[in-house]
């Protein structure tokens, strides 16, 4: 880790290039830059998490702090390359005083060249992550409603100001939960006439997966908040998320039920209970999903408009 204090972002970019040199590592190998907008309170897990995606994905990472509460206006940076680390570039940039209005100013500098440009709000987001100064430079952007004070509302607040190329992790959190369900019909069970998604109240992945439902199999889909029984199965309490979905057809009941963070159950007609893989991804696994495609994720932006319809 090197450390510089009232620094500067050629400075910065600058003790990259020094570091790569010295370890004999050319920087051909980066594939993006992130950029992390982050507060003290969620930086750390946040750039730990995309160190851990660096694996996947060699990046440069860029976690920008503002602290617009500090008295001196100066920039501190700590930056590491490669080792333990992963294979990436990492700089944890503290933007002091005056500068914490400038994060944009800082970052581009030390932005990779024609390499594309990812950004990350972990927590709060702005209203209209394109219109960003930031957000501008990114051809993905990446939110977490799920983060927010009212997840729904997020929500409402990232479908109002959607353009092509935002996401949000509350998406990525659905991947498993799409998956399985898709492979259900891969067997006839008739068309399905409708049914429900279980999940903790106001819970926005919830509002996705039953939108995403709903175009796909063109029935009527309500959440039913977790605390409610589902035709007598037990709904694991204190659990966060989607917990269950429970879809009618001609051909009988099919549903899907959360045990743990790791494992479901699933019923199909004619068809024994089985136990079934149903993974809860880490938040380094989830950026690793949204990094595997840059392109604007269509299905998002359709499921999005239709969550808040």
């Amino acid at each position: 880790m090197i450390r510089l204090e009232d620094t500067s972002g050629s400075d910065i970019a600058g003790a990259i290039t020094a570091e790569r040199h010295r370890m004999g590592s050319p920087t051909t190998g980066m594939v993006l830059t992130l950029l992390i907008l982050a507060d003290e309170s969620c930086q750390s897990d946040a750039t730990l998490a995309a160190i851990a995606a660096a694996r996947l994905h060699p990046m440069r990472v860029l976690t920008l702090i503002p602290r617009p509460q500090d008295q001196q206006t100066r920039l501190d940076a700590e930056v590491s390359v490669g080792g333990d680390g992963g294979p990436g570039e990492t700089a944890v940039i503290r933007l002091r005083g005056r500068l914490a209005e400038h994060a944009n100013s800082v970052a581009v500098p030390l932005l990779l060249p024609d390499t594309p440009v990812v950004a990350f709000w972990p927590s709060d987001a702005p209203e209209v992550p394109g219109d960003d100064p930031i957000g501008r430079h990114a051809q993905r952007r990446i939110t977490d409603a799920a983060a927010a004070r009212d997840p729904a509302a997020a929500l409402r607040r990232r479908a109002a100001g959607y353009q092509p190329g935002d996401t949000d992790l509350t998406w990525a959190r659905l991947t498993p939960w799409r998956s399985l369900l898709a492979t259900v019909f891969d067997a006839p069970v008739g068309r399905v006439t409708g049914g429900h998604v279980h999940a903790e109240a106001g819970d926005p992945s919830a509002l996705l997966l039953a939108a995403w439902l709903r175009r796909r199999l063109k029935a009527t889909l309500e959440i039913v908040p977790q605390d409610e029984p589902r035709n007598g199965s037990q709904v694991r309490r204190g659990a966060t998320g989607v917990t269950g979905v429970t879809l009618q057809t001609r051909a009988g009941e099919i549903r899907v039920d959360r045990i743990d963070e790791r494992t479901a159950t699933l019923l199909r007609p004619g068809a024994p209970e089985t136990s079934i893989a149903l993974p809860s991804g880490a938040l380094a696994e989830l950026l690793a999903e949204e990094l595997r495609r840059l392109d604007p994720d269509e299905a998002y932006g359709s499921a999005l408009r239709g969550a808040v319809a």
